[in-house]
């Protein structure tokens, strides 16, 4: 009998991919669900990045790359980042991986082990703890209130930190909230960090998906000195549609990208060759397929927020990011809801489902028990639809 490692053992199965498997089940015995679980644009590629993955293939970029990528499309990495932030990283600064996940997985893989502390502030998304538990490390939360805009103010970051404390982990916007941290909040962030020595990782995927009045900050470019300790991780997935294609980056100091780049070269060597010249038609090519999509998040963020209002007994806040809503179910619990007592966000989202064919995902997962966590990316009918029918379910 082949033994299960203790690692293998520690780690949990990913709470968002579990959620849809399950919705896909029903969906096969021709069940309608209303799947709000997944993260994951709904739009298609834009037509200009399929059309540069067609010619790549027709030119023959179909063979391994250099591990850390095509210097192309490093450069124009780098040029996102001169353009849009002011930062100047080199190419030899940036590592592309198989999409932002395999990137955080470099990031802590190259930074931290058995003995060392890495805080997350609460909720998180659900991958960030067992992500760390896989380099031997322990992880330190600090929670976050709705009533603060689930942000971490500064004096709760200085009192976690012990003399093994190595990095901080940081996601703005952010999955599941949603929430996006001002510059002046960032900087007082930055200002502890300096202080006392962590590093950094500064997940910054969702970046461009940002509405109303709030701005998108690039930590890295807070405070001199700060790009020395800070590895920024961002992608094509969400901005571009381009979940599938897997590609995902990080930048920062260059001893610990080329230590990135030789874990990378033993698990997995190169991202895939035609994802790369998408990505380059994406990052240099017309914007305003971004702009589009970000304004009918927009709008479904909106329609999310009204509909989560008329919920009884759910209380909510409004975003200004990415593309989730997480709000609060706890006034249900110890109900019967669909036949089944509702004592956890788990049995809330599974009694949903199975009652309302509403899929939705525990905030248990993500470090904060008694919420729950819808994704908008999907068309306005389908909200409409969904929170319709937890409406009715939870009356």
């Amino acid at each position: 009998m082949i033994r299960i490692s203790k690692l293998a053992s520690s780690v949990q199965p990913s709470a968002t991919l579990a959620a849809a498997g399950r919705a896909r089940q029903l969906k096969a015995q021709g069940v309608h669900v209303f799947d709000f679980s997944l993260g994951e644009p709904d739009f298609l590629t834009p037509a200009h990045i399929r059309e540069a993955a067609v010619a790549a293939m027709n030119k023959g970029q179909t063979h391994y790359t250099p591990t850390n990528g095509t210097p192309e499309v490093r450069a124009a990495i780098a040029r996102f980042y001169q353009k849009s932030h002011g930062i100047t990283y080199s190419p030899e600064q940036i590592l592309v991986s198989n999409g932002a996940k395999h990137s955080i997985h470099n990031a802590l893989a190259s930074t931290v082990g058995p003995g060392d502390e890495v805080i997350i502030p609460a909720p998180y998304w659900v991958s960030y703890s067992d992500l760390v538990t896989m380099t031997g490390a322990s992880y330190v939360l600090i929670p976050t209130r709705l009533e603060d805009g689930f942000k971490m103010k500064p004096a709760d970051l200085r009192a976690a930190i012990t003399p093994r404390s190595r990095m901080l982990m940081l996601n703005s916007p952010s999955n599941p909230t949603g929430a996006v941290y001002t510059r002046a909040e960032l900087e007082a962030i930055a200002d502890v960090v300096l202080e006392t020595g962590l590093a950094v990782l500064s997940d910054e995927i969702y970046e461009q998906l940002i509405y109303g009045d709030a701005k998108g900050t690039c930590f890295a470019t807070l405070r001199p000195g700060l790009a020395d300790r800070t590895l920024t991780i961002s992608g094509v997935s969400k901005t571009y549609a381009m979940t599938g294609w897997r590609i995902g980056w990080a930048a920062g100091p260059l001893p610990v990208i080329k230590a990135m780049g030789n874990v990378q070269s033993q698990e997995t060597s190169c991202p895939c060759s035609v994802s790369q010249a998408a990505a380059i038609a994406a990052l240099d090519g017309d914007q305003s397929c971004v702009e589009e999509m970000r304004v009918e998040f927009q709008a479904r963020r909106d329609l999310v927020c009204g509909l989560l209002a008329k919920l009884p007994g759910v209380k909510s806040f409004v975003p200004d990011g990415a593309f989730y809503a997480f709000f609060d179910v706890s006034s249900h619990f110890g109900r019967m809801l669909g036949g089944k007592e509702i004592t956890d966000s788990a049995s809330f989202c599974l009694a949903a489902l199975d009652s309302a064919q509403v899929n939705v995902v525990p905030g248990a997962a993500f470090g904060a028990e008694g919420y729950v966590r819808l994704s908008y990316a999907t068309s306005r009918e389908q909200i409409r639809g969904g929170l319709d029918r937890l409406e009715r379910f939870l009356r």
